[in-house]
Order: C-alpha cells, then structure tokens, then sequence
C-alpha cells in the first residue's frame, strides 16, 4: 500500500491532476475484500481534494471475503458501487471455476451490500463454459435478479496463459444461439446493454470512460495507464512493484493506433464512432453497412446494433 501512494504521487504530477476532475475510481483487478479498508485510508485522503462531486467509486469484491464489516469499512472511506465476483449460483459450476465461494454466501454478500447503504450493486457472472445449459444460465439470472443489483457484467470463460484453465481448453465451449439468448434475457429484466458485457439500469462511468477513450491512471503493479498517446505500465512483478513502485514502462501509440482502438471500443459499446476519425474509404464502408442494416447513424456517429459482431464490424470498417 505504501508503494501504490509513491506511483500515486508520482501520476497525480504526471497527469497533472486538478481539484475536482476525477471521476472515478476502480479498485480491482484481484481481490480488493481481502485488504482491510484502513490500509486504503492513505489513498482515499491523498485522492479526496481531486474528486468531483458526483465521483463513482467502485470496489471489485469477493463473496467469501466481503464481510459486512469490510463492507461498512469501504462504504465509511466513500466507496459508493460495489462489483460482486459471483460467476454462478449453481454449486458443481463454481466448483469447476475453482471458485471459493458458495451462492449462499454470494447472495448474503449482496444483501449485506444493501443493507449497509450500497445504492449500486453489480454482479459478475460466466457463461460458455463447458456444461452450461439454458436451464443452468437461467437459474443463475433468475437467482441474480431476485437480489437487489442494477448492473451485471456476463463476461464469455476465455483461457488464459499461465492459469489454472491453461491446459483445459475444452472448459471454454460458447454457443451463439445460448449467447444470444442469454443477452435477451438479461435485456427482458429491463437492463439496457450498454457495452458487449455489460448491462444494467445504471451504466458505469468508469466503463464508459475507457469506451469514450478517456485518461486514466493505472496504480499498481501490473495496472495500466494512459495519457494522450501515451500508456504507462508498472511492473506486473509485484516484489519488484513494492520496491520500485515507479520502474514503469512506457508504449507510443500511433494516430494510426488511436483511431484503430476508438473504432473497435466505439462498436463494443453505446459510445460509437463519429464521423470524423474515419477517412474516406472507412467512411463509405460504413455507409454500406448503415445501408445493410449493421449500423445505424444518427448525430455525426454510427452505432452498431449487435454487439456480437463488433470485431467483424470493425475488421470491415478499418
């Protein structure tokens, strides 16, 4: 925590940060429940003059180690949106994820989430996983929308390097049709879908500031952050984190680069594409696909209709 406010500092002078002008804050990227919340207090009082009024501040959490204590603990430092790492309530689902929580606590977690004074809760759940089932899929959306959330992030099992699914590529089996009625049925419950993962009654500002292609520093050890054309990477060692918290590496991203990145996020998400980052032939072959019925243009941008197509979409603009 004392390595994560010397890169605190070391950014709020390299963005020059000013009174007032953030707008979020997400703690995550691993397991933010299992640090207890006065080891945040140092960050919070460094963060708080540079907050705007309105800040979203979002904590990932795990069922089994968000207690209502820690809870209290992160809702007193101003954490105000809370992201449950559910993935399933069925028991042989989450034993096959490897995950170390049961749905009964998952669901005592959010509960306590609420009665603690969370307004917006967020749940995370998989699918294409092998075994999955219409039945199973609706249980666990059925089971989530009992609880008092108003966001779900539904992200596809990918398999990494260097994970335990790494030599079980077979774990991963997606299905258009199950995927497709999975994106229905979440929409049903009155969730708009916001970004190809995300759907809710309430959309992230954090989410959307990577979407529209914001700045944002990246603190901690194998975080990222970008500024301008600029994007700035500390040590994904975490030993070599703490005792060099500001050895971190630098990438140029080309206009070429941006562009790229703005189209592929513009069609992944509510944000879309304006007009005028596309050159000539780009632009013609998104009037084709506004005339096929792929995209949609209204107010000097296009949208796409179908998240699942994005990356095709995005291969045939650019």
């Amino acid at each position: 925590m004392k390595a994560l406010s010397t890169q605190l500092e070391l950014e709020l002078k390299r963005f020059d940060v000013k009174e007032n002008s953030i707008e979020s804050v997400f703690i995550g990227g691993g397991t933010p429940s299992t640090v207890e919340p006065k080891h945040y207090k140092t960050i919070f009082e460094t963060l708080k003059p540079y907050f705007m009024a309105d800040i979203e501040i979002t904590s990932e959490a795990n069922p089994n180690s968000a207690t209502y204590e820690w809870l209290e603990g992160m809702y007193a430092l101003g954490v105000n949106r809370i992201s449950f790492g559910v993935q399933s309530f069925d028991k042989d689902k989450l034993r096959i994820l490897n995950r170390a929580h049961s749905a009964t606590q998952a669901k005592e977690a959010v509960l306590n989430a609420k009665k603690v004074g969370f307004e917006n809760i967020s749940l995370d759940l998989i699918y294409a996983t092998l075994g999955d089932t219409k039945e199973l899929l609706k249980h666990d959306l059925d089971t989530a929308f009992s609880l008092p959330i108003n966001h779900i992030s539904a992200y596809a099992l990918t398999i990494e390097e260097k994970t335990p699914f790494e030599s079980k590529p077979y774990m991963s089996k997606e299905r258009l049709t199950l995927t497709s009625w999975l994106f229905k049925n979440i929409k049903s419950h009155g969730f708009e879908q916001y970004e190809i993962s995300n759907f809710g009654t309430y959309k992230s500002t954090h989410n959307l500031g990577y979407w529209l292609y914001k700045e944002y520093i990246g603190l901690g050890s194998g975080a990222v952050g970008k500024l301008g054309l600029q994007r700035y990477y500390p040590t994904s060692d975490v030993d070599e984190y703490i005792s060099n918290p500001t050895l971190i590496k630098t990438e140029s991203l080309s206009q070429e680069d941006k562009k790229i990145e703005q189209i592929f996020l513009g069609l992944r998400s509510c944000v879309g594409i304006s007009i005028n980052i596309l050159n000539e032939k780009e632009l013609q072959r998104a009037n084709l696909l506004v005339n096929e019925k792929k995209l949609i243009f209204k107010n000097d941008t296009f949208y796409n209709t179908d998240y699942l197509l994005a990356d095709e979409i995005a291969l045939f603009i650019s």
